[in-house]
């Protein structure tokens, strides 16, 4: 997965976590693509210290993810879902087996409901 998505999701689901000062920082960063200078002159720090806040704030919503999985389920969840569409697509264009398809569909929603 590309390194910007990636960390816009983290931001997404655990961004909350973080202080007032370090999710400023970081969206100005990661959402607003503004550089460490344009950051550090507007909040008033080093181009360091916004470097050093952007990586601990990196590594804390790594660590959330470890421990708590809640992108991965996520993103697995879509994977199934978009299967779901692709399958439902497929008995559209030809309307045979429509056992097959709901044996097929019940199985994906049923490791959607495991997972969750």
């Amino acid at each position: 997965m590309n390194k910007i998505l990636e960390q816009a999701l983290l931001y997404d689901f655990y961004g909350e976590l973080l202080t007032t000062h370090q999710k400023e920082i970081y969206e100005q960063f990661i959402l607003d693509d503004l550089s460490l200078s344009e950051i550090a002159e507007d909040a008033g720090i080093s181009r360091q210290g916004v470097h050093d806040l952007i990586r601990r704030c990196q590594k804390s919503l790594e660590g959330y993810e470890e421990k708590l999985h809640l992108v991965e389920r996520f993103l697995s969840v879509k994977e199934k879902v978009s299967r779901i569409n692709e399958i439902l697509e497929e008995w559209e264009a030809d309307k045979e087996h429509p056992e097959e398809i709901v044996g097929r569909i019940r199985k994906i929603s049923d490791t959607i409901i495991e997972e969750l």
